[in-house]
């Protein structure tokens, strides 16, 4: 392998890694297996760290590929909560408002989902990394400071309910780039009438590489030791 050419590797991010993280990991470990001082690493897509599953990573020249990859469709099961809300829409706050799901069926869901399926305008959360005057949502949100995102026409390829046991769901997306789980999370609570947010969320493909193609970065220490490795002269 070269890894200053540019390799492409796919790589499941565990649950609390955030992508940063998986990067600095993967480029320590190609590091010292290379014997060199710095390497070029990047993502093709961000994961929260409350969500797991693929996340490509690419090296050296191949980071010219990532705004290439980025545009992906991508795939992920989405455990959903019913009748609460949370800032962040998901785990990582706590639940500030709570709201009626008596009235809520499986056949309610079903036919809610399905106004989801098609082009959407869909408001990124506060708690997310879109720029504001310079600045990530998330650290304004977090300082307490109001932020306002403009909606963001995506597409949603397809819904499927795969589980309804009240107030929880599990939803099959698939989606364009920037699209925010936890948002939809969010509208799809708004449209039966009450809150929600997500408990879990698992990235199962983008374009054609499935979770189960990828690497665990607890792994990826032993995978990198036994790989060949072309030599460069050029390697700093």
């Amino acid at each position: 392998m070269n890894f200053k050419e540019g390799e492409i590797l796919y790589l499941n991010k565990p649950l609390g890694w955030t992508s940063f993280k998986v990067v600095g990991h993967v480029r320590y470990h190609i590091c010292r297996r290379m014997g060199v001082k710095k390497l070029k690493v990047g993502h093709a897509g961000t994961l929260d760290p409350l969500a797991t599953g693929v996340m490509i990573v690419c090296t050296g020249k191949a980071t010219k590929r990532i705004e290439e990859l980025q545009y992906h469709t991508k795939e992920y099961v989405a455990c959903i909560r019913l009748g609460a809300t949370t800032p962040s829409y998901d785990l990582e706050h706590e639940i500030d408002a709570t709201y009626p799901t008596k009235h809520i069926t499986r056949e309610l869901v079903e036919e809610t989902l399905k106004n989801f399926v098609g082009e959407i305008w869909q408001t990124p959360p506060a708690f997310s990394a879109c720029m504001v005057n310079g600045k990530r949502a998330y650290d304004l949100a977090r300082k307490g400071e109001e932020v306002e995102l403009k909606p963001k026409l995506l597409v949603i390829d397809e819904i499927e309910l795969l589980e309804c046991n009240l107030p929880d769901i599990k939803i099959r997306v698939v989606c364009s780039k920037g699209t925010y789980i936890r948002a939809l999370a969010r509208d799809i609570g708004e449209a039966l009438h009450s809150g929600a947010h997500l408990t879990a969320l698992t990235r199962t493909r983008v374009g054609n590489i499935r979770i189960e193609d990828c690497l665990n970065p607890l792994d990826f220490r032993d995978w990198i030791d036994v790989q060949p490795m072309e030599t460069d002269k050029e390697n700093e």
